[in-house]
């Protein structure tokens, strides 16, 4: 069974950084998409920022800027570099792979495994 994991959530004030860290247990990990996802008390699950196996990043336009995702193959991790952050970004962050090539990284649907989601905080 599939483990994915994620690390880093935690409180911040308004403007502060924070970077979040996932990891998967799948066999080659350098073929899998990977994605961001939170979700907010209240609200829908929502997309952040994706990358793909050739390193091609993608973003939602409220977080460009400010956010940056990296992967590193050969510590099999991928990261969330959370900049300038705002009371708005509090939420529940969900770390996802999805085993294909290309695709929808935008959608929920496109990814195979999920990991429990870290808890992001942003007072004002």
């Amino acid at each position: 069974q599939v483990q994915v994991d994620e690390s880093g959530g935690g409180s911040v004030q308004a403007g502060g950084s924070l970077r979040l860290s996932c990891t998967g247990s799948v066999r080659v990990f350098d073929r899998y998409g990977m994605g961001w996802f939170r979700q907010a008390p209240g609200k829908e699950r929502e997309f952040v920022a994706a990358i793909d196996w050739r390193h091609t990043t993608y973003y939602q336009d409220s977080v460009k800027g400010r956010f940056t995702v990296s992967r590193d193959n050969d510590k099999r991790m991928m990261y969330l570099q959370m900049n300038s952050l705002k009371t708005e970004d509090t939420a529940v962050y969900f770390c996802a792979l999805a085993s294909i090539y290309s695709g929808d990284f935008y959608r929920a649907s496109t990814y195979d495994y999920w990991g429990q989601g870290t808890h992001v905080t942003v007072s004002s």
